[in-house]
């Protein structure tokens, strides 16, 4: 069974100076119309209780163009401006529906540049792209082929803070699913081990920012010295981000070769529901979180799971996976991080994580099977011991 989905393709390309100078002049200008009309929207709403529509919005965005303050957002192409106050939009609509916080400001510094183009914005005509505003096409590096007869619906051109420029072409792609198999797995996350399966196998942490620690505390001491505004405090900066990237790259690297394979092999893929927002409040647990990346490894399976047929089972968090015997079904009183091997009153040995990995199988096998939820074994208020042994 194939599966149509919409697919972006990352790219990186090399500008022209004139290309350059046109695209900061359009980063400056989304971001100019992004905090304008945020600015103007929270103006409203504190103040009067009222609400702007995206409507509302673009209206002013035209007023914005004819003063004589704002005249300089005519001169770059309207389209980024417009899908930034549709972004906006969508900010809102998910801080009302409770699924996000309250919008915020772009930073110059902070924020990332990004400028979006829609069918309008660009002309694609046989393999080359060009933009509005621009005369010539973008020196693009295909690293790999679009998909036949693909034609992109949406391109995105942003700048990181290593210099680097890439364009991300949202296109129609048609994903064949993978071979049906009986296989199913368990997934375990940790800090030492960044995933112990249910069938014994524990992946090693890379931890790539750790290892390129070293590295990250020589630019960021060479920046710290440099006198502010500098052009040499610009240049150490561009150090800096650029040993951030390469942690990033490689990371996101390894993630995706790991979740690709673990996809492939299992029909059915369960993991536990992690609060990664609360553990990072540990001072002492947040960077090795922040560098495991745990969010990142169950959105990629998320949508891996989507594309190619299969199944991906979440574990309630509070379901207690490293206490509960796998052999008898027991939970333990207690269990300290630090013990990493324990013995069950029934004898049976364990080690901690192959054994959590073991419930979590078990436990998303019957929400599978009955669609169940899996809750934690609490004490009952009357008796004062554990309730009765769940089902899963």
């Amino acid at each position: 069974m194939a599966r149509q989905v919409k697919r972006a393709f990352k790219y990186r390309f090399y500008p022209t100076d004139e290309q350059a100078a046109e695209l900061s002049r359009t980063f400056g200008c989304v971001r100019l119309v992004y905090n304008k009309a945020l600015e103007e929207r929270t103006r409203a709403w504190h103040g009067e209780q009222r609400r702007v529509s995206y409507v509302q919005s673009s209206a002013a965005l035209t007023a914005w163009k004819k003063s004589e303050e704002l005249a300089f957002l005519s001169e770059v192409s309207s389209v980024p401006l417009q899908q930034t106050l549709r972004h906006l939009q969508t900010a809102f609509a998910n801080f009302f529906a409770k699924r996000a916080n309250y919008p915020r400001f772009k930073s110059r510094k902070k924020s990332r540049s990004s400028a979006e183009y829609t069918r309008s914005g660009f002309t694609w005509r046989e393999g080359r792209l060009r933009l509005a505003k621009m005369g010539e096409p973008l020196d693009i590096r295909w690293s790999r082929p679009l998909p036949e007869g693909a034609e992109p619906s949406t391109v995105t051109v942003s700048h990181d803070g290593a210099g680097r420029w890439f364009v991300s072409l949202l296109c129609e792609d048609t994903i064949a699913s993978a071979p049906a198999t009986t296989n199913t797995i368990g997934i375990d996350a940790g800090i030492t081990s960044l995933a112990t399966l249910s069938t014994g196998e524990k992946i090693i942490n890379p931890q790539h920012e750790r290892r390129d620690r070293a590295r990250l505390v020589k630019a960021q001491r060479a920046l710290s010295r440099k006198a502010k505004g500098s052009a040499n405090r610009e240049a150490a900066r561009r150090r800096v981000a650029r040993v951030h990237a390469r942690i990033a790259d490689r990371r996101r690297d390894f993630l995706h070769k790991l979740t690709t394979r673990l996809v492939r092999e299992n029909q059915t893929v369960v993991i536990e529901d992690l609060t990664v927002r609360n553990l990072l409040k540990n001072r002492k647990l947040a960077r090795a979180v922040s560098d495991a990346a745990w969010t990142e490894l169950r959105f990629m399976l998320e949508y891996k799971c989507a594309w190619y047929g299969r199944e991906l089972v979440v574990v309630d968090r509070w379901f207690p996976s490293s206490k509960l015997c796998s052999a008898c079904g027991t939970v333990a009183a207690q269990m300290p991080l630090n013990v990493r091997e324990w013995r069950c009153d029934c004898g049976t040995v364990h080690d901690r994580d192959v054994n959590a990995a073991t419930n979590i199988l078990a436990a998303g096998l019957a929400v599978s099977a009955c669609g169940a939820g899996v809750r934690p074994q609490r004490e009952s208020s009357r008796t004062g011991r554990s309730a009765v042994k769940q089902e899963a």
